[in-house]
């Protein structure tokens, strides 16, 4: 007789096989308590050995929006782009790029760092790089309030327009799932790749607009309205426009900005998504 058909009879399943895109969702969503378990107690194992603990969630890009000011806003006397204020625009960009960073570099590690938990257990794979990037939202949510705290020191108060950040972070969150979801493929078909990734997001970090305003930067490398549309299209800046346009003074939220935001998120989310459930078979197996 057939294995596969005397499993089939006796109700056993391949440990990694790939069911149809319908039945692979309903096995996700059932399994949702466990990826919410999943994120929650990584995060609260990740920060338990150090003695300041989840405090670390808001010292870090805070360390980082520092030296990166520091080192860009002054010793080298800034770009050409820098806006007059400095302090809060690259404030508002470190704490928010933090996000995407995290995300993109824990989904790319997110399966070949749980190859035991791959190989002997079944369930959907894809729980594990959801996993990480709504743990990198928890650690986001705190990180988005005491940057609101720091922006009010430079002149900000709240403001209606402070609910922009629910549509805005639940867009963002689904871009970065995406780009979770491509990553943690990927390396696990080109290992070397999770050697190069940091490099990849150090370069996104820098060409983003973190440090200087992208849109006045394109029009300095070429004045041609036409390259404007990279600048008007780069989801990462859209992100940043968004943001500082709800945070800081004197300037206007770019409206346009959240249906750009919304077609990449979407785009990507279920591309990413399909792109990780057809090789769900080889996960565990490349390694």
């Amino acid at each position: 007789m057939d294995m596969a058909k005397l499993a089939e009879e006796h109700g056993l399943e391949r440990v990694g096989g790939r069911p149809s895109l319908p039945q692979y969702i309903k096995q996700l969503i059932t399994r949702s308590d466990f990826t919410y378990t999943l994120a929650k107690y990584r995060m609260q194992s990740e920060n338990e050995r150090n003695r300041l603990g989840m405090l670390w969630v808001l010292l870090r890009p805070a360390f980082s929006a520092l030296i990166y000011g520091t080192v860009f806003g002054y010793i080298m006397d800034g770009a050409t782009a820098r806006p007059h204020d400095f302090a809060p625009f690259v404030v508002i960009g470190v704490f928010v790029l933090e996000f995407f960073n995290t995300s993109m570099n824990g989904g790319a590690k997110s399966i070949i760092s749980n190859a035991s938990l791959v190989q002997s257990l079944p369930f959907p794979r894809i729980v594990l790089p959801i996993s990480k990037v709504f743990q990198n939202l928890l650690n986001f949510i705190p990180t988005l309030i005491f940057m609101m705290l720091l922006a009010m020191m430079w002149g900000a108060r709240p403001a209606w327009d402070w609910f922009l950040f629910i549509p805005l972070v639940i867009l963002f969150w689904i871009f970065n799932q995406g780009v979770a979801f491509i990553f943690a493929r990927v390396t696990v078909h080109f290992r070397d790749l999770s050697q190069v990734i940091p490099f990849i997001s150090r370069m996104i970090f820098y060409t983003s607009g973190v440090f200087f305003d992208l849109k006045v930067m394109v029009a300095k490398i070429n004045p041609d309205p036409a390259w404007q549309v990279f600048a008007d299209w780069q989801p990462l800046n859209n992100v940043l426009a968004i943001a500082r346009g709800i945070l800081m003074v004197g300037r206007d939220v770019p409206y346009d900005y959240f249906w750009h935001l919304a077609i990449w998120a979407f785009g990507i989310f279920i591309i990413g998504f399909v792109f990780f459930w057809q090789a769900e078979e080889r996960y565990g197996r490349d390694e």
